[in-house]
Protein backbone atom coordinates (compact mmCIF):
# COMPACT_ATOMS: atom_id res chain seq x y z
CA UNK A 1 0.00 0.00 0.00
CA UNK A 2 2.61 2.20 0.97
CA UNK A 3 4.77 1.46 -2.60
CA UNK A 4 1.45 2.35 -4.24
CA UNK A 5 1.05 5.78 -2.46
CA UNK A 6 4.53 6.45 -3.16
CA UNK A 7 3.97 5.72 -6.58
CA UNK A 8 0.88 7.81 -7.41
CA UNK A 9 2.85 11.15 -4.76
CA UNK A 10 5.58 10.62 -7.60
CA UNK A 11 3.68 10.82 -10.67
CA UNK A 12 1.50 13.50 -9.56
CA UNK A 13 4.88 15.45 -8.91
CA UNK A 14 5.97 14.62 -12.20
CA UNK A 15 3.00 15.48 -13.94
CA UNK A 16 2.95 19.04 -12.22
CA UNK A 17 6.73 19.80 -12.90
CA UNK A 18 5.68 18.78 -17.10
CA UNK A 19 2.77 20.99 -16.90
CA UNK A 20 4.72 24.12 -15.90
CA UNK A 21 7.40 23.74 -18.47
CA UNK A 22 7.39 26.65 -20.97
CA UNK A 23 7.76 26.50 -24.41
CA UNK A 24 8.60 29.08 -27.22
CA UNK A 25 9.80 28.78 -30.70
CA UNK A 26 11.39 31.24 -33.17
CA UNK A 27 11.41 31.24 -37.32
CA UNK A 28 15.38 31.23 -38.06
CA UNK A 29 14.79 32.30 -41.46
CA UNK A 30 12.62 35.04 -40.08
CA UNK A 31 15.75 36.49 -38.25
CA UNK A 32 17.92 35.68 -40.45
CA UNK A 33 16.58 37.41 -43.30
CA UNK A 34 16.21 40.63 -41.31
CA UNK A 35 20.23 40.57 -40.33
CA UNK A 36 21.50 42.59 -43.49
CA UNK A 37 25.42 40.96 -42.82
CA UNK A 38 23.58 37.61 -43.38
CA UNK A 39 22.14 38.49 -46.42
CA UNK A 40 25.38 40.35 -47.62
CA UNK A 41 27.36 36.74 -47.10
CA UNK A 42 24.43 34.96 -48.99
CA UNK A 43 24.86 37.02 -51.62
CA UNK A 44 28.64 37.01 -51.60
CA UNK A 45 28.39 33.13 -51.59
CA UNK A 46 25.83 33.16 -54.35
CA UNK A 47 27.63 34.81 -56.64
CA UNK A 48 31.31 32.83 -55.82
CA UNK A 49 29.51 29.71 -56.27
CA UNK A 50 28.17 31.42 -59.76
CA UNK A 51 31.50 32.58 -60.86
CA UNK A 52 33.17 29.33 -59.86
CA UNK A 53 30.56 27.03 -61.39
CA UNK A 54 30.91 28.52 -64.79
CA UNK A 55 34.62 28.45 -64.59
CA UNK A 56 34.24 24.39 -64.06
CA UNK A 57 31.59 24.30 -66.55
CA UNK A 58 33.55 26.07 -69.21
CA UNK A 59 36.55 23.79 -68.36
CA UNK A 60 34.08 20.98 -69.12
CA UNK A 61 33.12 22.51 -72.55
CA UNK A 62 36.79 22.50 -73.42
CA UNK A 63 36.73 18.75 -72.68
CA UNK A 64 33.88 17.76 -74.64
CA UNK A 65 35.58 20.03 -77.58
CA UNK A 66 38.88 18.08 -77.08
CA UNK A 67 37.25 15.19 -77.21
CA UNK A 68 34.71 15.65 -80.37
CA UNK A 69 38.18 16.89 -82.03
CA UNK A 70 39.77 13.64 -81.01
CA UNK A 71 37.24 11.39 -82.39
CA UNK A 72 36.98 13.33 -85.45
CA UNK A 73 40.92 12.47 -85.84
CA UNK A 74 40.91 8.63 -84.13
CA UNK A 75 40.60 7.16 -87.73
CA UNK A 76 43.81 8.95 -88.98
CA UNK A 77 45.91 8.94 -86.08
CA UNK A 78 48.49 6.04 -85.19
CA UNK A 79 47.96 4.54 -81.71
CA UNK A 80 50.92 5.87 -79.79
CA UNK A 81 48.79 9.33 -80.44
CA UNK A 82 45.35 8.16 -80.17
CA UNK A 83 46.85 6.93 -76.57
CA UNK A 84 48.60 10.31 -75.64
CA UNK A 85 44.88 12.16 -76.51
CA UNK A 86 43.02 9.79 -74.64
CA UNK A 87 44.94 10.25 -71.85
CA UNK A 88 45.13 14.29 -71.90
CA UNK A 89 41.28 13.75 -71.92
CA UNK A 90 41.35 11.92 -68.95
CA UNK A 91 43.51 13.81 -67.25
CA UNK A 92 42.14 17.03 -68.18
CA UNK A 93 38.51 15.53 -66.56
CA UNK A 94 40.35 14.67 -63.23
CA UNK A 95 41.78 17.83 -63.01
CA UNK A 96 38.25 19.38 -63.40
CA UNK A 97 36.75 17.30 -61.12
CA UNK A 98 39.55 17.85 -58.28
CA UNK A 99 38.66 21.41 -58.99
CA UNK A 100 34.71 20.96 -58.24
CA UNK A 101 35.58 19.11 -54.84
CA UNK A 102 38.26 21.67 -54.18
CA UNK A 103 35.09 24.46 -54.64
CA UNK A 104 31.56 22.37 -53.57
CA UNK A 105 32.82 19.54 -52.14
CA UNK A 106 32.26 18.64 -48.11
CA UNK A 107 35.94 19.96 -47.62
CA UNK A 108 35.49 22.84 -50.06
CA UNK A 109 36.39 26.26 -50.53
CA UNK A 110 32.69 26.95 -50.35
CA UNK A 111 32.07 25.76 -47.38
CA UNK A 112 34.68 27.06 -45.81
CA UNK A 113 33.96 30.83 -46.53
CA UNK A 114 30.04 30.06 -45.50
CA UNK A 115 31.41 29.20 -41.79
CA UNK A 116 34.05 32.13 -42.14
CA UNK A 117 31.13 33.98 -42.64
CA UNK A 118 27.88 32.77 -41.40
CA UNK A 119 28.39 30.24 -38.60
CA UNK A 120 29.58 33.57 -36.56
CA UNK A 121 26.12 35.22 -37.07
CA UNK A 122 24.80 31.71 -36.43
CA UNK A 123 26.53 31.88 -32.82
CA UNK A 124 25.50 34.85 -32.37
CA UNK A 125 21.79 34.42 -32.77
CA UNK A 126 22.24 31.18 -30.43
CA UNK A 127 23.43 32.55 -27.93
CA UNK A 128 20.74 35.18 -27.74
CA UNK A 129 18.21 32.37 -27.89
CA UNK A 130 19.95 30.71 -24.83
CA UNK A 131 20.13 34.37 -22.92
CA UNK A 132 15.93 34.81 -23.86
CA UNK A 133 15.31 31.20 -23.07
CA UNK A 134 17.12 31.04 -19.51
CA UNK A 135 15.64 34.64 -18.60
CA UNK A 136 12.27 34.09 -19.53
CA UNK A 137 12.43 30.35 -17.79
CA UNK A 138 11.63 28.54 -21.09
CA UNK A 139 12.05 24.56 -20.91
CA UNK A 140 11.98 24.22 -25.05
CA UNK A 141 13.05 26.32 -27.37
CA UNK A 142 11.87 25.23 -31.33
CA UNK A 143 13.16 26.30 -34.28
CA UNK A 144 9.91 26.74 -36.62
CA UNK A 145 12.18 26.83 -39.84
CA UNK A 146 14.47 23.60 -39.08
CA UNK A 147 11.64 20.87 -40.50
CA UNK A 148 9.77 20.90 -37.08
CA UNK A 149 5.88 20.31 -37.96
CA UNK A 150 3.94 22.80 -35.85
CA UNK A 151 0.17 22.33 -36.31
CA UNK A 152 -0.78 24.96 -34.20
CA UNK A 153 1.64 28.18 -32.54
CA UNK A 154 0.53 30.69 -30.43
CA UNK A 155 1.43 33.88 -31.70
CA UNK A 156 2.23 34.96 -28.50
CA UNK A 157 5.10 32.13 -28.21
CA UNK A 158 7.33 33.74 -31.10
CA UNK A 159 10.07 35.32 -29.53
CA UNK A 160 11.72 35.60 -32.94
CA UNK A 161 11.70 39.72 -32.70
CA UNK A 162 12.44 39.49 -29.13
CA UNK A 163 15.93 37.62 -30.83
CA UNK A 164 16.27 40.05 -33.38
CA UNK A 165 16.39 43.20 -30.95
CA UNK A 166 18.69 41.80 -28.73
CA UNK A 167 21.24 40.60 -31.50
CA UNK A 168 20.58 44.14 -32.76
CA UNK A 169 22.92 45.06 -29.84
CA UNK A 170 25.67 43.09 -31.20
CA UNK A 171 25.21 42.95 -34.97
CA UNK A 172 22.84 45.33 -37.14
CA UNK A 173 19.57 43.69 -37.79
CA UNK A 174 16.41 45.58 -39.94
CA UNK A 175 14.54 48.18 -37.56
CA UNK A 176 11.24 46.50 -36.28
CA UNK A 177 8.68 48.56 -38.22
CA UNK A 178 10.65 47.58 -41.32
CA UNK A 179 10.87 43.71 -40.54
CA UNK A 180 8.86 41.07 -43.60
CA UNK A 181 7.27 38.63 -42.46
Amino acid sequence: MRKLSLTLTFTLLMMLGAVAQRYAYVDTEYILSNIPEYSDAQDYLDELSVTWQQEIEMKFAEIARLYEKYQNEAVLLPQELKNKREDEIVMNEREVQDLQRAKFGQDGELNKRRQELVQPIQEKIYNVIEQIAITKNYSFVFDKAGGLSILYSDPNLDISDDILDQVGTIIQTVRKEDRIR
